[in-house]
């Protein structure tokens, strides 16, 4: 009987999501976890069964970390972002595009999902050009300075004409986070960004964030203070308060971008809890933090 009622309760939804078009970032950290990205894999199957349009973008920080420290390279990073030289470039081509590529559409195989691996390069997907030198706050001594990132990109543009057609033929893209400028140039792009971009232009239902996190914590330390339901607006209030802290504060800005640009609804959701992702879309309660616009979040509390 309690099956019966957990069904119940997601039918609803069913009806709601069916026909919608989900973009899902998926942190490196996640793919790294064969167990994690199994339970996603399995998600993302009943996702695409009950009829709903899924675009995959994937980071590989960790994994690209991992490879340079092997080759003997040091990374550095500023605000949380890494800069990309000539050595860096070749070791996140060989991981984003390569290795955790394939070990996403492999998940995603077994699952019995057909997947087409791409990166922004694929079909002139992502139009970028190298960001100019910037002013950043060194992570190490807390000065301003300005820095060349070196081989990262800013996104100029995007045509998504070529993942609606995956989509519409039954295929999960999944899209590695690089991109080329005009002269053929590849360029590292940040996995949020990415998804962001994308899901605007695809005019999705649905923006997901997988993380390593449970969402946005009124307490960083405490798990049981997660921030259910939030609006674009109360989310700036929160990084002003300091809520919000500095690792978050890119990603919470995305999802902010995303739901102020069409997106109805961002999920913030930790991608390393078996089925997070189905508690979130198919239950009342859910299991992360849900972002919106003001008058979207003043709909979602009506419901």
């Amino acid at each position: 009987m309690q099956d019966v009622q957990i069904l119940m309760q997601a039918l609803p939804y069913f009806r709601e999501h069916r026909d919608n078009t989900f973009v899902l970032k998926v942190g490196g950290a996640l793919v790294e976890d064969r167990t994690a990205l199994r339970s996603l894999a399995q998600d993302i199957a009943l996702l695409a069964a009950v009829g709903i349009r899924i675009t995959i973008v994937h980071g590989g920080g960790p994994q690209a970390t991992a490879l340079a420290g092997r080759l003997g390279l040091e990374p550095q990073f500023v605000e949380g972002r890494r800069i990309t030289d000539e050595d860096t470039l070749e070791v996140a081509k060989m991981v984003f595009a390569g290795k955790i590529n394939l070990e996403v559409l492999g998940a995603l195989r077994a699952a019995g999902i057909k997947s087409v691996g791409l990166s922004g390069v694929s079909g002139d997907l992502i139009h970028a050009e190298r960001r100019a030198p910037t002013e950043y706050t060194d992570d190490a001594t807390g000065a301003r300075r300005v820095v060349d990132m070196g081989h990262v990109g800013d996104i100029t543009a995007v045509d998504t004409s070529l993942l609606a057609e995956l989509m519409n033929s039954g295929h999960v893209p999944v899209i590695a986070s690089l991109a080329a400028d005009t002269e053929g140039n590849v360029l590292n792009i940040n996995a949020d960004t990415v998804a962001t971009r994308l899901a605007i232009d695809l005019g999705a239902d649905k923006l997901i964030l997988l993380t390593n996190v449970d969402g946005v914590l009124r307490d960083p330390t405490d798990p049981a203070s997660l921030i259910s339901s939030v609006s674009a607006r109360e989310i700036e209030e929160l990084i002003d308060a300091g809520v919000i802290g500095k690792g978050m504060i890119p990603k919470v800005r995305n999802a902010v971008e995303a739901a102020r640009s069409g997106v109805d609804r961002v999920h913030v959701l930790n991608g390393e809890t078996s089925h997070t992702l189905l508690l979130e879309l198919f239950t009342k309660t859910g299991a992360g933090t849900l972002i919106t616009r003001q008058e979207e979040h003043a709909r979602y509390l009506e419901e």
